[in-house]
Parts: C-alpha cells; structure tokens; sequence
C-alpha cells in the first residue's frame, strides 16, 4: 500500500500529458450493494499495465496499422482457416499394425478462435469417423492452461495438442495460406502425409485378388435405359388334368424387355379352393432346357476356384487359380423375346405352358420389331365339366321342421337351419316403421254361430310369418283371443311327406277381397289398415291391385262408352256437388266392370281420388288430449324446459326455431307421439319457422292453464254388403271425386 500511495503520489506531481486517469485500481468493489471479486487482473494507476506486466490477449486482432475499426465477429464473419493434419493412433494388441495414421481437418474461425476438428469420412475404415472435437475454443496446454488457441498459433509443419492429443499439421489450403500471410506470419513448405500401414497392407492384397486376365463384362445399361418398364404380356393355359388331381390352370407371362427376364402369375377363379399365392413362378431369367429340378448350390457361378495355394508362415499371402475356360459350367439358353409368339409351348422346369393369346402392346411391338401381322388367339376355355350327379334327399318324416331334418340329410353332424338375417335386419320393425301388414277378415263357414266371427290377420314381413287373433267381444259366446300363433303357414293342397321343400304363403299373395286357406280354415280378407294399403302402394311392383295405372288400363278396357260412364255417375250425384259417396263408387265400378275388379282395386282408387278431409280437431280440443298425456304420466318440468329456451335463445328474441324446441321435447322426454308433437308444434308455428316458446309451454301446462276434459270420438261403423257388416274398421274414404278418376281415364273436361 506504501509503494503504490508513493507512486501515485509522484505521478500527480509530476502529470503525464494527455493522461486523464490516476485512479488506483483494486480486485474488489460492489456489486449491487454487495462486496465481490470485481477483476482478477491487478492493472496499474489509471487501468493501465503495469510495467513488465504479461497481458493474456483473448481474440485475435488485426496488427497494428493495417487493419479497420469493425469488430472481428463483422470482419472475419463466414471465413474459415482449413488446415490438414494427421494423427499417430496407437493400436495395441494387433499383429498387422502397431500404429495408424488418421488424417484430420482442423478448421479454425477468426471471427471467435473457435476450432472444429472433423475425420474424413474412409470407406470400409470399420471406426466411427465425423466430427471429432465440436467448434468451440480450445485452451492451450499446460502449463499456459488459462489461454487459448488463437491464429498465430497454427501453421504448417507445427503441432498442435488438443485434449491431449497431438496433431500433426502438414498442409492447409489456398485461402489459409494467403489469410496467414496477410497478418504476417511466414508459412512453411507443405509435408507429405505419412502412409498408413494397414492401409497399405490392404491395398496390397486387394492388387494381388485381382485376375491376371479381363473377364467379360457384359454392359445392359443400353437396354435397361431404353425398355425400362415396358412388359410384354401373354395369357397363357398349363393343363395338368392328366396327373392325379390335376386340373387347367389359367396363367399370366409377364417379359420384362429391360433384363430379359420372366415372371408367371397364377389367374385363379373365386371358390377354386386353392392359397392365394403372389407368384407362379420368380421373376428370373426362364432356361430353355431347364431339368425337372433346380441346380444345386455351388453349380452355377460366375468364376469356378481350380485350386488355393499359400505357404504356411505365420504371415501367409493366400493366392486363387481361377478356371479361364470354364469347364464343367453347364450350358444355357434363356428365353428371348424372339422365342414367344401365340401358339407356342414353352418349357416352365418341366411344365408345358401353351401361350393362347397376349395384350394389344405386346402385337405392337411384335409389329414393330418382327413384322408379324397375324395374331390368332387360341381358346383356353376349358372343356365341358361332367355331368352334375343330382342329389336326392329321402322324404320328410314328420320329426321336427321340415329344415331340421333336411340339415339332417347334408352332413354327418346337423347343424341348425340358417335363416335370411339380411332380410330380417332390413324388414323388421323399427321405429314407428312396423313392418308388419294387417288385414281384417271374417270366418267362411257353414256353422251359424261362426258366420259373425271377425279376426284380424297379421304378416310379418322380416320372417314370412303369420299370426290370427280374434277381437274380443262380449256376450258374443266366442272366448276370443290368440287364434294362431305366429308360424309359417303353407299353402293347400300340398303332400306332407315329400322331398321337396314345401311353399308357404308369401305377403304378395294377400290382398284385400281374397279367401285366405290357414291350415283348413277359410278367411275373406275384407279390409286392411293405413300402414298396410300404404306399404302396397309404395311397393306396387310386388302388389299389382295396389298399381294405379293397371287399375286405371282396365277402366279404359270396359266396353261402355265414356258419356254412358259419365251419365251413370250423374246419376248417383243429382246435387251435382261432383262428389259420390264409397257406397255408390264402389256400386257402380262392379257394375261398368262386371267384376273384374277386386275389393283392393277398388279401394286403391278410392283412396287415390278421395276428398281430402279438413282436420276437424280444433287447438282445445287437440290441448285437452295433450293435457290427458300430462296427467297420467305426471310430467310437471314446464320450468325446466322454459329456463332451457331462454338458454337457448341468446338473442332474447323470446322464439326459437321449431326444429330446436322439437329437438329440447324431445330430450325432456315429453310424453306425447311423434305425430301429436308434431300436430302441437305446427298449430304454434309463425310463417318463419319460429315458435314463441314462452306462449307454448304456458298452454302446455295443464295446472295453471287447465283445459276441458277430453273426450275420445264414438268409433265410425259403415255398412256395406252382407260381407262388410260389422267391419271393425272405418271405410277408406268417405266421398270420391268421380270427375277426376273420368278425366284420367277417358279424358273428359269437367
């Protein structure tokens, strides 16, 4: 502290010129208010080196008078020194070599003294070879530790140690050169890398493998460039019905005209019981005379080896005497291009395969290259299959089904009888979609007390099944109920006990106005439902009295005139209010058709030229059954369902579209039908498509909007003939257009 207070001291008395600073530097300071080591360096007075003082330089600089102001990371930015070094690798425990010479690149950066060192990759070297050491700065070795490599350290013929090991430096490129001659540093001559002995030793033995004579080289470079990807194609037949299970096989030829080979692929028809496989035969070159079997391993190759010889010293050099004349090599033609045409029987390892027939490119090419203009095709169809020996199954013997102790006769082990589950999934109900046809029919019988007796005649469509069931009626003498269960009903007149399937009655064969034979009882089908005459109608390819137009061709067909048609109808309307009631419609048809029409025919027209009924239900009444609903399932969450529109309606506009509030009844579970839901929702709906739900769960909740008590309409009865009297249900139209169905028919203005 007295040295420097002195030296300070004299300084101030005696001031340099031009020298600002005569501070006293120190290593310790504060750093945010914490007393630390501030600077390893111990500079002078005013941070200057003080004299005799070594300064570790940290990058590389410019020298002095021939540089420019701009920092290194901006003047030597994208330039790289690249110098070619070598290494001595020591290899212990190896007879052939003690050591390895490894060539390196060492690639200094001048913007930041950072040195990446990277092996060359060698060939078949067997060591991991890349980058050696990653770009970072290197310090240099003991005891200077504490510096780093900069640019004045590397030049040719210098070594340098990285990590402890030794580089050898023995030539850099131009650039380098140059670089290191700008900043002043005398380059030295380049050095010779020395040779690596194993490589050496492995050159020496590759020199003497090779053959003391050229060996042929055949170059298809020219025809692999010139028919890459162009096949030629052949549809070819082996027939082999003469061996044991043996058959004709259906074959595809494929020849490639780049390589001159031949794949064959195997055309194989569905059910033939046969694998899948990818290929007939590999794709190869195809010899001409080629044995039943395959060469052995070893039989065919490119050199054949006379003899090895070698002395027997520890460091032998083993030799090989080739055969140049190739004896013993067996002598092969392939297949070419010029061996296949149409017609010809080609050897395939001992199997005749007969080309029948080949694609349009393969003629192309044959009339390009050959001039062959005549391409006959050979039929390969195969021969007629022997007769089919019919099999005959013994009669049923009235055990079971008739499908049980058929699946009986087929194989040793019975296995149930499979039903059509496609049509059972397709038909079945589901829904509000039935499927299901129903007809009302009455008992045909002699016996008085059954002649009244009316049934309802189910048909179910997914399995072909029918069922009867009779409507219970009181005080009639009759127990009513289930009549027939559902089953399968065959037709009359059928034998038992037969080998032959028998046929069962099908949904075409019913219709309205046709006796029905149910294993011994006869049935008039009088009428059917709307579900049924609209399934009919809908699938009138299948149900021909449910076909407008046939219907509408017989009319035409009757033999009195249109004007005596007209008048007849007339007749029946002296109101002229252009309207007949069903009654007299279906008078008069039986009677301008004598008879050709069915009851179904009749009824089909009926509903098509009907009076469309105004709905009749007004809203109380129509309120009133949706109230009945509420009632007897106790649904009282009107406050639920309004708090979900009002979540709803975003835009407080106080209506939702009628899809969305049909859609929140529905998840509600509202406990009404489809049908009334959407009856209710329609007498509620504006012009566009919106309900004010406020106003339509108000009338919807039956405490605090209570309406009148429903009351269910008295059942419709219509009398007809003697054969419709009782009919459980209604007529299909009350009053038909009758000038509509004339001017359809005979083309008469009203």
């Amino acid at each position: 502290m007295g040295k420097d207070w002195m030296f300070s001291a004299l300084l101030l008395s005696h001031p340099v010129i031009g020298k600002e600073k005569y501070h006293r530097s120190q290593h310790w300071g504060f750093c945010n208010n914490v007393r630390m080591l501030v600077s390893e360096d111990k500079p002078g007075i005013g941070g200057e080196p003080m004299f005799g003082r070594k300064v570790k330089p940290k990058y590389s600089v410019y020298p002095k008078g021939a540089g420019t102001d701009k920092p290194s990371w901006v003047a030597f930015d994208k330039q790289v020194l690249c110098f070619d070094a070598y290494m001595e690798d020591e290899v212990p425990d190896k007879r052939q070599e003690d050591y390895r010479i490894r060539v390196y690149k060492i690639y200094f950066y001048p913007e930041d003294d950072t040195i990446e060192v990277n092996e060359p990759q060698l060939r078949n070297s067997g060591l991991l070879q890349g980058i050696f050491i990653r770009r970072h700065r290197i310090s240099l070795p003991p005891p200077n530790e504490d510096e780093f490599y900069n640019v004045y350290h590397f030049n040719i013929d210098e070594e340098v140690v990285f990590y402890g090991r030794k580089f050898k430096i023995f030539d850099c490129d131009p650039f380098t050169k140059n670089f290191l001659r700008k900043i002043g540093v005398v380059v030295n001559p380049s050095k010779p890398c020395p040779d690596d002995p194993y490589m050496k030793m492995r050159k020496e033995v590759l020199e003497a493998m090779e053959p003391l004579r050229p060996y042929l080289v055949v170059d298809n470079l020219k025809q692999f460039l010139e028919y890459d990807g162009k096949v030629l194609r052949f549809f070819c037949l082996w027939d082999d019905s003469t061996s044991l299970f043996g058959d004709r096989r259906d074959l595809v030829l494929h020849y490639f005209l780049a390589d001159d080979t031949i794949e064959i692929k195997e055309l194989l028809p569905h059910n033939s019981g046969r694998d899948a496989t990818s290929l007939f035969l590999r794709r190869g070159k195809l010899p001409k005379y080629g044995p039943a079997g395959i060469y052995q391993p070893g039989q065919l190759v490119e050199r054949t080896i006379l003899n090895v010889y070698g002395d027997l010293k520890e460091q032998r050099s083993d030799a090989y005497l080739f055969d140049k004349y190739h004896l013993g090599k067996p002598d092969q033609h392939f297949y070419k291009d010029s061996d296949l045409s149409i017609g010809t029987t080609i050897n395939v390892w001992g199997r005749k395969v007969l080309l029948c027939d080949c694609d349009n490119y393969t003629k192309c090419y044959y009339r390009t290259k050959y001039g062959i203009e005549n391409f006959p095709s050979i039929p390969c169809e195969p021969l007629a299959p022997p007769p089919k020996i019919e099999r005959k199954f013994p009669p049923y013997n009235g055990f079971g089904s008739e499908e049980d102790s058929l699946r009986s006769c087929i194989g040793l082990r019975p296995t149930p009888h499979q039903k059509n589950f496609k049509k059972f999934m397709e038909e079945d109900s589901y829904g509000q979609i039935s499927n299901i046809l129903r007809y009302f029919a009455k008992l045909i019988t002699h016996k008085c007390v059954d002649m009244d007796r009316m049934f309802v005649i189910s048909f179910f469509l997914s399995d072909d099944t029918i069922s009867v069931f009779e409507p219970i009626e009181r005080n009639s003498g009759n127990a009513g109920g289930l009549f027939l269960k559902r089953s399968r009903v065959k037709k009359p007149g059928q034998e038992i006990f037969k080998s032959e399937p028998s046929e069962y009655i099908k949904a075409e064969e019913l219709y309205v106005g046709t006796t029905l034979n149910v294993n011994g009882y006869l049935f008039r089908l009088l009428n059917a439902d709307d579900y049924t005459f609209n399934y009919m109608e809908l699938n009138k390819d299948k149900y021909p009295f449910s076909n407008l137009e046939l219907i509408l061709k017989k009319l035409k067909e009757v033999e009195l005139k249109a004007k005596d048609i007209k008048q007849v109808f007339a007749a029946a309307d002296p109101k002229h209010t252009k309207l007949v009631d069903y009654n007299t419609f279906r008078d008069i048809l039986i009677d301008i058709t004598t008879g050709k029409l069915v009851d179904q025919e009749i009824i089909t027209v009926a509903r098509h030229y009907r009076l469309a009924s105004a709905d009749d239900t007004d809203l109380t009444t129509l309120m009133s059954q949706v109230h009945e609903k509420f009632k007897k399932s106790m649904f009282e969450n009107f406050d639920r369902l309004l708090a979900t529109c009002l979540y709803e309606d975003r835009a407080k506009k106080h209506v939702l579209p009628t899809i969305d509030v049909k859609r929140i009844c529905k998840s509600s579970r509202l406990p009404l039908s489809d049908e009334l839901l959407v009856e209710l929702l329609s007498r509620f709906e504006d012009s566009e498509k919106q309900i004010n739900y406020e106003a339509f769960f108000s009338a919807l909740n039956w405490r605090l909007n209570p309406m009148p008590e429903y009351v269910s309409p008295s059942y419709l009865k219509e009398k007809c003939e003697d054969i419709w009297l009782g009919m459980p249900s209604p007529i299909p139209a009350k009053y038909i257009r009758y000038l509509a169905l004339l001017e359809d028919v005979y083309g008469l203005d009203q």
